[in-house]
């Protein structure tokens, strides 16, 4: 499934999840609305009238942290600027992808045009130019508590604009300064305010948290096709997805997959052939409670994604600037505390964890001959082979990873800047792990999808659904039928991919369009 880029015209505060996703998925030319630049202007004007007239303003004219009361000299606060950036870009661990960088710069660029943050045009129009030019910068994903900001991978990211450092271009390191001269940017020069508007605010745990909805999404969407694929290849039924079973409870994300669930499977020759004379009067869990488990998982997404949408447009910074009258008034507050980000990071950890779970259930019951009436282990002579035995193993491996890494990361908080920061959000670290979980999910699924295909082979000639028919092609374009032992890791990858590339999503969207994926 592959997107082209599109051309985006940012209007502060008006970002959309259909944006978000776009940015997410390719990149395409960025552009601030024209309107946006007169607030800028203003809002940088006030921060070089309140230097000029000399009065102490937190992050202005004075240190950071514990070190607010430390006045400083006009002709030190460019050097002050500066040396926030370099002291704070402390981070460690691998590299956040372009498509995260992506959304950090482009929620940044959004907040700062806001108008609240005091910086001048010339900052957003660099930003802007970076993306432009696929300069992403190289920003360690560890070195967050989600509080006072994302300070350290929002100094990584600065340090690009700086050129210092090194950014990532076409997939190559290289140093930064070398990539804003051959793509003919300017590095800033900090002035008073900038460097602490840059740095402070949730947008590196917000795109993380982002990249993780996304995700999601695609997951929630292709379990619900595999687990359809797996009912059918149990000769399960379909009376639990009865409507008015589902009416009576009134949860709308129940209801919503219920329906899908009857689409998935309607018409199809398979369920037709048990209609009459199956002795079964109900299916395990894992088959009948597929609305019920998956609807809850999508509501919760649904909810992180208010939240988030919220959050991405949103100014985090600190302090801020309001007009009170004819004066501008500075004022600090908390909004970089990132405690709606991480909640919702927490509530998508469980969504991915329970797709995960259902899932491995699933393939346990296919390859239980006695649940399933279908050869053990999926495989024609068993014994010889071993046929989805390991398989299983992997998944309920993985299953269970996700489970330990679901703990909520929310609840963590340690004290930070002599305590001065006593209380934080552990946000980032909470959306950092999605991606982890979200991997070991769709390995799960992909092991589901080759199960399930492997049951409806071994039910031929009867057919499942058209919808159904149509994903089981689409695998058996990549993966062949299972006939006897081989190479499985290289199938799994492939099945794999399919569930990250959205392939299963894309195959039913008609279905799905409802959820507002």
């Amino acid at each position: 499934m592959t997107h082209s880029a599109t051309a985006l015209t940012l209007k502060p505060g008006a970002l959309t999840l259909d944006e978000l996703r776009a940015v997410w998925r390719a990149a395409g030319p960025l552009s601030l609305a024209a309107e946006a630049y007169p607030v800028i202007e203003a809002s940088a004007a006030a921060v070089q009238a309140i230097v000029a007239k000399g009065d102490a303003a937190y992050g202005i004219n004075t240190g950071f942290g514990l070190l607010a009361k430390t006045r400083i000299p006009d002709d030190k606060l460019e050097q002050l600027q500066r040396n926030l950036i370099l002291s704070h870009s402390v981070g460690t661990g691998e590299l956040m992808s372009d498509a995260v960088c992506r959304l950090i710069m482009l929620m940044k660029i959004g907040s700062l045009a806001r108008g609240f943050s005091g910086v001048r045009p010339l900052i957003i129009d660099t930003l802007i130019a970076l993306y432009n030019a696929g300069i992403m910068p190289a920003i360690p994903a560890k070195g967050s508590v989600g509080a006072s900001g994302d300070l350290a991978p929002l100094s990584h990211m600065t340090l690009a604009m700086l050129g210092v450092g090194e950014v990532r271009v076409n997939g190559q390191l290289m140093q930064a300064v070398d990539a804003l001269k051959a793509a003919n940017i300017a590095p800033v020069v900090l002035a008073a305010k900038e460097g602490l508007a840059l740095i402070n605010g949730t947008q590196v745990s917000t795109a993380l948290a982002l990249h993780g909805l996304f995700m999601a999404e695609r997951l929630l969407e292709a379990g619900m096709v595999t687990g359809a694929l797996s009912l059918d290849a149990a000769k399960g039924s379909d009376s639990p997805f009865d409507a008015r079973v589902h009416e009576v409870r009134g949860q709308p994300g129940q209801i919503a997959a219920a329906a899908i669930y009857r689409e998935l499977v309607s018409n199809s020759a398979i369920r037709a052939s048990h209609l009459v004379g199956d002795e079964r009067v109900q299916d395990p869990y894992c088959l009948r409670c597929q609305p019920q488990v998956m609807g809850a998982c999508h509501d919760i997404i649904a909810n992180a994604s208010r939240t988030l949408l919220i959050e991405a447009n949103a100014v985090t910074d600190n302090p801020l600037l309001f007009k009170d009258g004819e004066l501008s008034v500075v004022v600090s507050g908390g909004n970089f505390h990132a405690e709606p980000v991480a909640f919702a990071a927490d509530t998508l950890a469980l969504a991915i964890a329970e797709i995960g779970s259902i899932s491995e259930r699933r393939i346990a019951l296919l390859i239980d001959a006695t649940l399933s009436g279908l050869p053990p282990f999926l495989v024609r002579e068993p014994g010889v082979n071993s046929g989805f035995m390991i398989a299983h193993v992997t998944a309920a491996a993985l299953a269970s990873e996700n489970k330990s890494m679901a703990h909520p990361g929310s609840v963590d908080t340690i004290p930070t800047s002599a305590n001065q920061e006593d209380h934080v959000s552990m946000a980032t670290y909470a959306a950092r792990r999605l991606d982890d979980m979200a991997h070991n999910t769709a390995v799960i699924l992909g092991i589901e999808l080759l199960a399930g295909a492997q049951g409806i082979d071994f039910h031929r000639p009867l057919k499942t659904s058209p919808q159904l028919e149509h994903v089981h092609a689409q695998l058996r374009s990549r993966v062949p039928f299972f006939d006897a032992d081989r190479f499985f890791a290289p199938d799994i990858e492939a099945a794999k991919g399919m569930v990250l590339r959205g392939d299963l999503s894309a195959s039913c969207k008609a279905l799905f369009a409802a959820l507002g994926h």
